[in-house]
């Protein structure tokens, strides 16, 4: 699941360079600035005068190397404005520079060299500046640069030692990490010119700045990339590099490990080569280092050790590594963040780690940073709760802590992360029973407000069906949620009424109600061809001065009420006209059609007054038909009126479905004026409900929803 989204850190690293004149007083050349006000015409004029000098001053003369050295250093500091490159390469600068680092002839084998490696210095450091654009990465190498270059590099086995030649190494290796930046046929092609080994050579140089910009070449050379990878460890440089990581140089240990990092992406069997020479404890100390990149590289390369076997994972946890993680995770800088939740991550697979990591304080930050608005922060923080989730000691932190809701409420960018989330809550589904239910049964009654609620609504969500009337009914659960409800905390009431609905339909994916319900009392019915027919009619209802047929056999098996009216002693038992004065002609029909078939359409218009009606005659079948109906139409504008009308006539059906939409539709009942006077007339009856149903489906064994289906 981690893999998805992975830290994109490990990368070639291209050097935007410095330039570094020496301060040479008798021999330097007196050179004015390139000035912003200069014009493009007078830009151009220079960088030709230059390259001629370069393409023309070509021996080891004093003057020539002069002019050359002079020449050289003027077109680096015009390179380093990117926006004038592409004109001094098209002025034919790079041929130039390159046929001044190829080896000049001597005019005699004693002659001293004039300007000994400063030529060659500026030159490369041009070069070096030119391959900053991409475009001009291949020109330089088709000029022949590359041999030239890595001849330079092989210049420390002289026995000279000097602050020049250490230059002109430097120039020469940061040349070499431009070029190859992100270009794996450069890559490829300076292993075939022999410069990794003159590059793993120099990692020991006595000069820091020299180590530093080897392993810099190194690092690009090593980025995606296998053949050089194996020829980098081939020439025996993990030794020197574990040696670096403990530099006290910043520059040279962020290096380090940035090599490091990029020999063992992707890269099993060197990831193992790499531990074996020593380097898990010196990357473990940089997660304290002072240096921001250091950090973030440490980070990821503790990530790549950790998806080795579980020993390692275990040995980087005992080793230290976890507290300066977590440290990490409040940083402000976003990269080294998500390289350490990724780290954390992965360390969180194993068992052994999980509860180390919460006890060292890791929910809360990874929690926070499931708010960030970074797709692979998310992702990575994310992974890691899904790791902690799996020890069962960890469930109850993650909940009275809040992770539920953090998980539940959380806004993911990425699919993979969701799909992670939703993993995450499975998980914890599953480990809330036994010792985690009792200690979170514990806390509900015993912890502070504050986590009782947290736990209550938690549980809500995840707790198995047969445990509900001991967590919400028993233990007080149910008066926590309700509790929400009333709070003066529009957060909170959502919470509760988001909790309530989920214990309400857990299990199940219901609409208020699922299917139109049968009659609740089968009998035998007349038929629709004795709906209003005088044929043996016995007795006449009088509605709006219309007269309906009907037979009192039919009307004393239909309800209580009918036997009453036709049985009992009032005085409608021996009339032969019945008036009905509060009910419409087409509503009498319709519930008689009922009486007389045992079903009837009901649509919305009648839907209402035919409730009242089949209320008034105790027709329940009918009474379930209209509730059924009109529940199909409730809205937020009038679910208080609908509520109203079920209390008025006893229709517990859609008394229920009211509550159940109005918990559902918390959020957006809220936004009226009348919300508060309705919650506060429906706990009573949320109550009484939930703990009604609650104790029914626990005496039965039953694990279905709450709410009735028909």
């Amino acid at each position: 699941m981690d893999h998805q989204n992975k830290p994109q850190t490990r990368r070639s690293l291209k050097r935007k360079l410095e330039q570094e004149f020496e301060e040479d007083k008798s021999g330097r050349c007196k050179a004015a600035v390139v000035e912003s006000r200069r014009t493009h015409q007078d830009i151009i004029r220079d960088v030709r005068i230059h390259v001629d000098v370069l393409n023309t001053c070509i021996s080891f003369t004093e003057a020539h190397r002069a002019a050359a050295k002079c020449s050289a250093q003027l077109l680096s500091k015009i390179a380093m404005n990117e926006d004038i490159v592409d004109l001094i390469v098209e002025c034919g600068a790079v041929p130039a520079l390159v046929k001044q680092i190829q080896t000049p002839p001597l005019l005699a084998e004693s002659d001293p060299i004039p300007f000994e490696y400063e030529v060659e210095k500026a030159c490369a450091f041009a070069l070096g500046l030119i391959a900053v654009k991409a475009e001009h990465q291949q020109l330089v190498v088709d000029a022949g640069a590359l041999p030239c270059l890595v001849n330079l590099l092989k210049m420390h086995k002289d026995d000279c030692n000097s602050r020049e030649m250490n230059g002109v190494i430097r120039k020469a290796a940061d040349a070499i990490t431009n070029l190859a930046h992100e270009n794996a046929r450069i890559k490829t092609r300076i292993r075939t010119e022999g410069g990794i080994p003159p590059l793993v050579q120099l990692l020991e140089y006595h000069d820091i700045k020299v180590q530093r910009s080897a392993a810099g070449a190194l690092r690009t050379l090593a980025f995606k990339n296998d053949e050089n990878k194996n020829q980098i460890v081939e020439c025996n440089a993990l030794p020197t590099l574990v040696l670096m990581l403990s530099s006290e140089d910043v520059t040279v240990h962020y290096e380090a490990v940035g090599v490091i990092g990029n020999l063992v992406h992707s890269s099993p069997n060197i990831k193992k080569d790499v531990l074996l020479a020593g380097a898990l404890q010196p990357v473990i100390r940089l997660l304290s280092s002072s240096c921001l990149e250091s950090q973030r590289e440490a980070a990821l390369l503790i990530g790549q050790f950790a998806a080795a076997d579980s020993d390692c994972k275990v040995h980087i946890v005992q080793r230290g590594a976890v507290s300066p993680l977590i440290e990490m995770l409040t940083s402000s800088d976003v990269q080294l963040k998500e390289m350490s939740a990724f780290a954390l991550g992965r360390l969180a697979q194993d068992t052994h780690n999980q509860v180390g990591i919460v006890q060292s304080g890791g929910i809360v930050p990874l929690l926070s940073l499931l708010d960030s608005k970074g797709g692979p922060l998310q992702h990575n923080s994310a992974f890691a709760l899904y790791g902690l989730a799996e020890n069962e000691d960890n469930v109850v932190d993650l909940i009275k802590t809040g992770g539920v809701q953090k998980l539940l409420e959380g806004e993911f960018i990425a699919q993979p992360t969701k799909d992670c989330v939703a993993k995450t809550l499975k998980r914890l589904e599953e480990k809330i029973h036994g010792r985690a239910l009792s200690h979170l049964l514990y806390l509900m009654r015993t912890a502070a407000k504050a986590v009782q609620k947290r736990v209550a609504l938690a549980l809500a969500h995840l707790c198995a069906p047969n445990d509900r009337k001991t967590i919400f009914v028993d233990n007080n659960g149910l008066e926590l949620l309700l509790g929400l409800l009333e709070s003066k905390s529009f957060k909170q009431q959502k919470d509760g009424s988001e909790a309530l609905y989920k214990l309400a339909t857990k299990g199940t994916s219901l609409s208020s109600v699922d299917a139109a319900p049968v009659s609740p009392t089968p009998q035998v019915y007349l038929g629709e061809q004795y709906v209003n027919n005088p044929t043996l009619s016995d007795v006449t209802f009088l509605v709006e001065g219309k007269r309906f047929y009907a037979h009192r056999i039919c009307l004393l098996a239909s309800s209580d009420a009918f036997r009453a009216m036709f049985d009992g002693g009032y005085r409608e038992r021996d009339a032969k006209d019945v008036e009905i004065p509060n009910i419409r002609w087409d509503v009498f029909v319709l519930m008689m059609r009922y009486i007389y078939t045992g079903s009837v359409t009901v649509e919305i218009d009648h839907a209402q007054e035919l409730l009242r009606a089949a209320d008034q005659y105790l027709l329940e079948g009918l009474k379930r038909l209209c509730e059924y109906a009109i529940a199909q139409d409730i809205s937020v504008g009038d679910v208080m009126l609908m509520y109203e009308l079920a209390e008025a006539f006893n229709a517990t059906t859609l008394r229920e479905t009211c509550l159940l939409f109005i918990l559902e539709q918390f959020e957006r009942i809220s936004t009226k004026p009348w919300c508060g006077r309705l919650i506060q007339r429906v706990i009573p009856d949320l109550r009484n409900f939930f703990v009604s149903a609650l104790v029914k489906c626990y005496d039965s064994n039953v694990s279905s929803p709450l709410w009735p289906l028909d």
